[in-house]
């Protein structure tokens, strides 16, 4: 996996974390146990600090950056979704992010919360806990209960802990020759 380490500050992982192979990580960068970041992931820490909880996952595609001052904060059992950019965030523990989100700087996602796919959260805006979000801007739905969406929120941090766990033990290179 591509770890790279910027003006002195080096990625840490914990052993219990997945990190897919072409994942990159660079500078001050920490994944915590249980927690995953996928395929062609980009995790830019060079101005703050990116921390990645435990059992969070940042799946494949996503550029996560920390602008000068604001640390990115993916919070545990959250989900960033396929694709994504994250700039500057504090994203709340089991809080979803649906695919091809955009969340920017110092942006605040309560706990629970989903964001839909293709939504455009802008810079300061604060997500209140357990509700539904989309829209570019979004806007707040209405709470996340009784709805599909509350699914995502149920399901996602398990089934992407089990899915790194069988990605540790079972995945191998193919040899081309």
């Amino acid at each position: 996996m591509p770890l790279y380490s910027f003006e002195g500050r080096t990625p840490t992982i914990d052993p219990g974390a997945f990190i897919a192979p072409t994942a990159t990580l660079v500078g001050d960068v920490h994944v915590e146990a249980g927690a995953s970041v996928w395929f062609n992931a980009v995790l830019r820490a060079d101005f703050a600090p990116i921390v990645v909880r435990e059992g969070a996952n940042v799946q494949d595609g996503c550029v996560l950056h920390a602008p000068p001052g604001i640390p990115v904060d993916v919070g545990p059992g959250a989900t960033i979704a396929h694709g994504c950019v994250v700039h500057g965030v504090h994203i709340g523990a089991e809080a979803v992010l649906a695919n091809h989100c955009t969340v920017l700087d110092g942006a605040i996602i309560g706990r629970r919360s989903l964001i839909a796919a293709h939504s455009l959260v802008v810079g300061g805006t604060k997500i209140p806990d357990e509700v539904l979000v989309t829209g570019a801007p979004a806007k707040v739905r209405g709470p996340i209960a009784g709805t599909g969406a509350e699914m995502w929120v149920n399901t996602n941090p398990s089934a992407y802990q089990e899915l790194a766990r069988r990605y540790t033990a079972g995945m191998q290179p193919v040899d081309e020759s």
